[in-house]
């Protein structure tokens, strides 16, 4: 079955980096949207960002300070997390859903998700 595996969380002070690792098995990596989420606590799960092999995409809240990346070899996607802000304090998930390019920022269309992982920034 498909599983997917996020690390790479923490405690950061203001301005600093996390790197988010998701590691998936069970799915032919290479052909799958992969996607980051968060959820702070009392909000709904919003996009982060998204690749779809060689396209990237971001939100607007991360455009500039977030970089996603993919190692098909490794089945493995990262999220480098630059400039961080208390705003960024959240549950991390990775997502993951066979190839397309719609609605890529709508939690209904990815098929599996990880556990999560607590990313807080301190002020």
């Amino acid at each position: 079955q498909v599983q997917l595996v996020e690390s790479g969380g923490g405690l950061v002070q203001a301005g600093g980096s996390l790197r988010l690792s998701c590691a998936a098995s069970g799915l032919t990596f290479s052909s799958y949207d992969m996607a980051w989420f968060r959820q702070a606590p009392g909000k709904e799960r919003e996009f982060v960002s998204w690749s779809g092999g060689t396209t990237t995409y971001y939100s607007d809240s991360v455009k500039g300070r977030f970089t996603i990346s993919r190692e098909n070899a490794k089945n493995t996607v990262y999220l480098q997390m630059n400039s961080l802000k208390p705003e960024d304090t959240a549950v991390y998930y990775c997502a993951a859903r066979p190839r397309r390019y719609d609605r890529i920022w709508y939690v209904g269309t990815y098929d599996y998700w990880g556990q999560g992982t607590q990313v807080t920034v301190s002020s």
